[in-house]
């Protein structure tokens, strides 16, 4: 009895350690892949799969995951390189990668050293296009030499299962002499701009000054040409009234009848009004004789009644 039950102990340590071992096991084979990560299990040494984003299972001791690759785009910052234009100006550059590992399989066992492979693509890349420009293209063509830079790049770093997003130029650095020169040439640039932005300031200031006085001079035109026209008016509206109260006065005595004595009474008196006025010329009617002899009789019939 001693012995079955000594027997039994050890099989049960024998199951606890086995389980205990098993449970070990499958703890150690699961895997639980993170978003945007990718793992690339070997099995004896040798490529088996690549695992993606979720749970996974693979066999203890006999898969191993040997490596964890990001699959996020990643930036490279490379130290400037020098680099020779067309027309022989040495000039240090400095250039920017975006890429992301599109396979994971290749980018582990396509390439020995990524990194390093792309800065020394990217610093080879950079030379031939530059050699091929001439300074002051290399300044102001960024853009192109960044589109063909990343199209290269991206070409060449296919068999890595890389994928090159785009390539920027962050820096360049002409020589010291350039750069004074390029400065001169800078501040030369901006006196002309300031120079012609004053002299259209003078232009503009005169143009608002010419036409201020060309308004002014049309506003008193018009002025006095209404002035005149309310003076011409005034006198021509004093001439009609002047007139209505001739013509009102005509009708006045061509209504009453007068007799010929009071109208050569009337003929006398403006004869004597001109006289006394300052004109030079004086024109005596020829019955000046006749109209003596007409007032006196008037006067007569008058002292009679």
């Amino acid at each position: 009895m001693f012995l079955l039950a000594n027997g039994g102990a050890t099989v049960g340590i024998v199951f606890g350690v086995l389980g205990g071992l098993a449970i070990i096991a499958f703890l150690s084979g699961l895997k639980i892949v993170r978003q945007s990560t990718s793992i690339v299990v070997e099995r004896l040494g040798k490529y088996h799969k690549t695992l993606e984003t979720g749970v996974h299972i693979i066999i203890p001791f006999i898969d191993r995951a040997s490596k964890s690759i990001s699959l996020k785009e990643m930036v490279a910052d490379f130290k400037p390189q020098s680099v020779i234009t067309k027309d022989n100006v040495t000039m240090q550059i400095d250039t920017v990668v975006y890429f992301q590992v599109t396979d994971t399989k290749l980018f582990v066992y396509g390439i020995e050293h990524p990194m390093s492979a792309i800065e020394n693509l990217t610093a080879t890349t950079l030379r031939n296009i530059v050699g091929e420009l001439e300074l002051d293209e290399t300044l102001t063509s960024r853009d192109t030499v960044n589109t063909k830079m990343r199209v290269i790049l991206d070409e060449a770093t296919d068999p890595w299962g890389i994928k090159v997003n785009r390539v920027e130029l962050k820096n360049i650095l002409p020589p010291k002499d350039i750069q004074e020169a390029m400065e001169k040439q800078m501040r030369a640039e901006r006196e002309r701009r300031e120079q012609i932005l004053r002299a259209e300031g003078e232009k503009t200031a005169n143009i608002l000054v010419a036409e201020g006085e060309k308004r002014a001079k049309i506003l008193r035109a018009e002025a006095e040409k209404e002035s005149r026209i309310l003076i011409a008016e005034g006198e021509r509206e004093s001439l009609v009234a002047e007139a209505e109260g001739k013509a009102k006065e005509v009708e006045l005595i061509t209504a009453a009848k007068p007799s010929k004595e009071y109208l050569a009474l009337a003929s006398y008196q403006a004869l004597v009004k001109v006289a006394n006025g300052t004109a030079t010329k004086i024109i005596i009617p020829s019955d000046l004789q006749n109209m003596a002899s007409v007032a006196s009789s008037l006067v007569e019939s008058v002292k009679e009644k």
